[in-house]
């Protein structure tokens, strides 16, 4: 299948608020450029009169201009290529594309090639994922990644510790580039597999689930995240602004699970949650 690219032009302060705007239009991979962004999305997905109306809805704040190409699938890793920087996470992790050189001095060194899958961690919410992650014991623990993109989460429980991983996606194209990643980075053992949260209905239970997705898919899944975590386990989200954090917080409390800490970058969140031993 072919992808469109849409590339706004657009003051960067209105950068992150249209990036979600996108994403929930269906959205799924996002490239920073010098006045603006890329997102990309199936063609198939593709509505231009959706695209119009929200936009239009900014048109009293910003300014926005955008161009519209067909980019076939093939033609992917060329986009990327060209915009994928290799970058270090809190000082110990470093992401990078398999041409870029292995950095000497990280302590983790995960190859992510995204083609159109989201999560390379040039992403604030996967970034403060990753941070969030180097704080958890994840030796000889089982996780879960809900909504895994590239599967770079799911990789870096890999590198943390954990004895069993499973990632699961909503797109076969996405869950066919998260193995692939998976065997890059010698975690062929990471279970991926093609669904939502229905796909882990009746799931074994796992000490730590990560979900980076958005507020409402949160909200509504939260509770079957619940349902698979094992008591005092953990659950570490992002996907969501600050302003957003009192209603991810009043639905993890409503479902008994405590709120830990969280940790913010340009108003993109990433909290932890934890389940108590009799909820």
């Amino acid at each position: 299948m072919d992808f469109i690219e849409v590339t706004l032009h657009v003051n960067p302060d209105f950068a992150d608020i249209l990036t979600v705007e996108l994403g929930e239009l269906g959205f799924d991979a996002f490239v920073e450029t010098a006045d603006g962004f890329s997102a990309y999305i199936t063609e198939d997905k593709y509505n231009q009169p959706a695209l119009d109306e929200t936009l239009e809805r900014y048109d009293d704040f910003v300014q926005v201009a955008y161009t519209v190409q067909k980019i076939e699938r093939q033609n992917w890793n060329e986009e990327w290529e060209r915009n994928f920087e290799p970058l270090f996470i809190g000082d110990q992790v470093s992401v990078r594309a398999s041409f870029h050189e292995k950095p000497e001095h990280a302590k983790y060194d995960i190859v992510i090639n995204p083609k159109m899958s989201f999560g390379t961690g040039h992403h604030e919410t996967t970034t403060l994922m990753i941070e969030n992650q180097l704080t958890l014991d994840h030796q000889g623990k089982r996780v879960l990644d809900v909504g895994c993109g590239t599967g770079i989460l799911a990789i870096m429980a890999g590198e943390l510790g954990a004895s069993e991983i499973v990632a699961v996606e909503i797109e076969d194209w996405t869950v066919e580039n998260a193995r692939e990643n998976a065997e890059l980075n010698n975690y062929a053992s990471i279970d991926v597999r093609l669904g939502g949260a229905e796909t882990i209905a009746g799931e074994m239970v796992f000490d730590i689930i990560l979900a980076n997705i958005n507020r409402n898919v949160l909200v509504d899944d939260m509770p079957a995240y619940k349902a698979v975590l094992k008591p005092a386990g953990v659950l570490l989200l992002s996907g969501f602004y600050t302003e957003d954090l009192p209603v991810i917080q009043e639905r993890a409390a409503s479902l008994g699970l405590d709120f830990v800490s969280h940790r913010e970058k340009h108003n993109w969140v990433s909290a932890v949650f934890k389940g108590s031993e009799s909820s």
